[in-house]
């Protein structure tokens, strides 16, 4: 059902807000003074997301019960699966634009002074000596923002796209931003950008030949021409779907296209790698639902070997690999990749319950992950003479975490235990009703190897709690406090990990009605 010229400006509203307060912040950072310009940047940005979060639910207030619509000559899906999402990407993006902001107790924050400046130049020291402090990280993550609300709501090939590169072009700059270490944080940015412009051609590629076989570009009718064909498979169509697929399978970190997870995730400043490993896998996942439930599923058996071979080496990769990580970012890194292959089980399994499952799951992931590397941030190294250095990321360097800061080490605790899937935890729930939606479908060899993968992966989470709880407190690194809110950050997270692990029927309720829609 198109919708009304006065409904189609109103669904867009969120996204309106989103960019009006981007363009606003590029205006802030020409002529605003410098000394004033990163406070301002960041009480905007924060203004702009809950303007859109209000805007969005005036959309869910004013659209219910008239969904699905479809928005600006059927390029924009309005329905239960975008409203949903873009719920998600809104908290995704209020919590790490938090993180973003903040410095620690020494004035020292996650992003470098000017990124252009060689790591320890004299260019560098002049730098640290006059304190710059960068902001334009602010308009960048909220046009990358942007871009992740639109890319599961497209209903065409070109607005998936430019939704695609609208958030992942923010994020290849953001990479390379990181305070110190700044070579790695420089050399994943790279990989990241060639790896992603090259999953970018497997998509277009496929786009063209989904093009070439439909002659539109329009997802439900693209799923009519396959219909129309009574099953009759063309050749152009599998290999369309598929170097599209492939290109969503790089931005959710499955493998065998995984490669550039651990390096980016450990080499991007902090709050980034939180914001990637949230926001990034949350869209890339409900833009595939979106695609294999209206075009892709119509394959059958054709895809869904492809597919199973994908779900079981990603369990098998992020499992195994992150068992021998030393480095808690790429640990969380591999950690990503196994949750991957978990949800890919859902989107296999292709019915209308599998949505509301992995928007669940995505949830409740998300909120752990940002919690998670937003922690990070206050664990610190030090010197000798106690000098407070960058953030410890090694495992061994939060050893007694949970004597020196009994707090942080158990908000901690309560991520890794989601990851994990224990009890009274959000992650449990999630796997529940993911494992279950498997189950139903018939897949319960997936289910069987997700739960051992499941199981051991909670090898390396415990690994650590035993680190942070049973080990002698480390000499070389020591939880640091924050100037603003990331520690109330990480608390929040860790409340909402619990609640929707004790009371998740409002929030499953809610999401069982984002419903897949074809226009």
């Amino acid at each position: 059902m198109q919708a009304t010229q006065f409904s189609q400006w109103l669904i867009l509203s969120p996204l309106m807000v989103l960019l009006a307060g981007a363009i606003v912040g590029v205006l802030i950072e020409a002529f605003v003074p410098a000394g004033a310009r990163r406070k301002v940047q960041v009480v905007w940005s924060v203004i702009s997301v809950l303007a859109a979060a209000v805007a969005l639910t005036i959309v869910g207030i004013e659209t219910y019960g008239k969904m699905p619509q479809t928005v600006g000559a059927g390029e924009y899906n309005a329905d239960g699966l975008t409203f949903g999402a873009q719920a998600i990407m809104l908290i995704i993006g209020l919590l790490s634009i938090l993180v973003m902001a903040d410095q620690t107790e020494h004035g020292d924050g996650s992003f470098a002074g000017q990124p252009a400046d060689v790591p320890g130049s004299r260019a560098e020291e002049m730098t640290q000596h006059l304190g710059y402090q960068r902001s334009e990280m602010f308009p960048l993550a909220l046009f990358s923002l942007i871009g992740l609300m639109v890319f599961p709501a497209a209903n065409s090939l070109l607005t998936l796209f430019i939704a695609l590169e609208a958030f992942s072009l923010p994020f290849y700059i953001l990479c390379a931003t990181a305070r110190r270490r700044r070579r790695i944080s420089q050399e994943s940015a790279i990989k990241y950008f060639v790896l992603g412009a090259f999953s970018s051609g497997f998509f277009l590629m496929g786009e063209a030949m989904l093009f070439g076989y439909s002659g539109t570009l329009t997802l439900s009718d693209i799923a009519k021409a396959v219909s129309s064909k009574g099953g009759n498979l063309d050749w152009l169509l599998l290999a369309g779907v598929v170097l599209m697929t492939v290109g969503l399978l790089f931005k959710v970190g499955a493998a065998p296209f995984h490669a550039w997870t651990p390096d980016v995730y450990q080499g991007a400043p902090t709050p980034i790698s939180g914001f990637m490993a949230a926001g990034v896998k949350a869209a890339a996942f409900l833009a595939m639902a979106r695609f294999y439930f209206t075009v892709a599923g119509q394959l059958g058996w054709n895809l869904v070997i492809f597919m199973w071979i994908v779900a079981i080496l990603t369990m098998f990769v992020g499992t195994f690999w992150g068992l021998v990580q030393e480095d808690i970012k790429r640990m969380l890194a591999f950690s990503s990749i196994a949750h991957a292959g978990f949800i890919l089980i859902a989107v296999i399994a292709m019915d209308n319950q599998s949505t509301s499952a992995i928007m669940f799951y995505l949830l409740s992931y998300a909120i752990a992950t940002v919690g998670a590397f937003a922690a990070i941030t206050l664990v610190r190294q030090t010197d000798a003479e106690g000098n407070i250095l960058g953030e410890a990321n090694q495992i061994d360097a939060w050893a007694g975490l949970g004597r020196k800061s009994p707090l942080l080490a158990g908000c901690m605790l309560v991520f890794l235990l989601s990851f994990a899937g224990i009890p009274l935890t959000a992650g449990f729930i999630g796997k529940f009703v993911l494992f279950a939606t498997g189950l139903r479908a018939g897949l319960w060899p997936l289910v069987v190897i997700a739960v051992a993968a499941s199981a051991i992966t909670a090898f390396y989470y415990f690994n650590l709690a035993r680190t942070m709880f049973m080990d002698e407190p480390a000499s070389t690194s020591k939880a640091v406090k924050s100037q603003g809110i990331t520690m109330p950050v990480v608390v929040i997270c860790a409340i909402l990990t619990v609640l929707l692990g004790v009371l998740p029927a409002p929030v499953l309720n809610f999401l069982t009605n984002a419903t897949i829609f074809v226009p």
